[in-house]
């Protein structure tokens, strides 16, 4: 009879965490609608930008996201999905050296890629396209659950001039511009 009381007295406590608890998966979840502006290659997250490096002939963008941010990822071009590769890897934070170690999903245009780092908390990236499909700039591409890192590898005529963006700048997936195509 004396437990029977207890879960009486528990049970508001655990309902109110569990109610917590999943408004706050809604809300990681969430999904808000995004209007592309005309012209550049797009933010594929929100996040803040914290990679910017040349690397050969191509320029990479780095976006890491937040566990407060937005994690549906939007294609930054339009354009035929070409590739779709799942790499296995470590699980260290989005943001560390060590993170170029992760498990990533390389998704690949004709001329771009765009790579998605798994993090410590972020273990599971989901991709909603397939070799073969034709996007949108700003169509949803991915969701990455609870923090991760997004890079863009642009094309071989861009340089960083291109580039739009700067380190610790934030950024919006589907509507932030990261570079300006020379060639338009």
């Amino acid at each position: 009879m004396a437990l029977g009381g207890l879960g009486l007295v528990f049970a508001p406590i655990w309902g109110l965490f569990g109610l917590v608890l999943g408004g706050f998966v809604v809300w990681f979840h969430r999904d808000p609608d995004r209007e592309p502006p005309d012209s550049g290659v797009l933010s594929p997250a929100d996040g803040t930008v914290t990679v910017l490096r040349t690397e050969g002939d191509r320029v990479r963008v780095g976006v890491f996201m937040n566990v407060t941010d937005v994690h549906v990822n939007r294609s930054p071009v339009a354009g035929e999905i070409t590739g779709v590769e799942h790499v296995p890897g470590g699980h260290w934070p989005a943001f560390s050296k060590e993170a170029e170690r992760n498990e990533r999903l390389h998704i690949d245009y004709e001329e771009l890629r765009v790579t998605l780092i798994a993090g410590t908390v972020a273990r599971r990236i989901h991709p909603h396209v397939q070799s073969g499909a034709t996007v949108s700039r700003g169509e949803r591409i991915s969701h990455v659950s609870f923090g991760s890192r997004a890079d863009v590898l642009l094309p071989p005529r861009f340089e960083m001039a291109d580039v739009t963006v700067k380190t610790g700048e934030t950024v919006r997936a589907g509507e932030s511009v990261l570079a300006e195509d020379p060639q338009h």
